[in-house]
């Protein structure tokens, strides 16, 4: 399995932008489908962006204000987040799958310990 570490979470105000990054190990980097998931307190995980091969997906929610990328020659994932609202607070997640499939939690094998992002109003 690949090793994953989030880094890049903070606090803003509402309208402003976080980049998270996500650090993998292993040299097999470029092959994994990778994702960001994110949950909230009291909330249950959910799918935000990712990557499989060079497509990107989205959940509705991050459409038009994320951007999700990734730079195979550095084992690292991003995700550009814009335009923030209080309702993006939450513990993002880094995940790697070595399958295709869906964006489910339960493809995912690999997982980060998580960034927190708190947006205010």
């Amino acid at each position: 399995q690949v090793q994953l570490v989030e880094s890049g979470g903070g606090s803003v105000q509402t309208g402003g932008s976080l980049r998270l990054s996500c650090a993998a190990s292993g040299r097999t980097f470029s092959t994994y489908r990778m994702g960001w998931f994110r949950q909230a307190p009291g909330k249950e995980r959910e799918f935000v962006a990712g990557m499989q091969s060079w497509s990107s997906y989205y959940a509705d929610s991050a459409k038009g204000r994320f951007t999700v990328s990734r730079d195979n020659a550095k084992n690292t994932l991003y995700l550009q987040m814009n335009s923030l609202k209080p309702e993006d607070t939450a513990v993002y997640y880094c995940a790697a799958s070595s399958a295709g499939g869906y964006w489910l939690l339960a493809d995912f094998g690999s997982w980060g310990q998580g960034t927190q992002v708190t947006v205010s109003s």
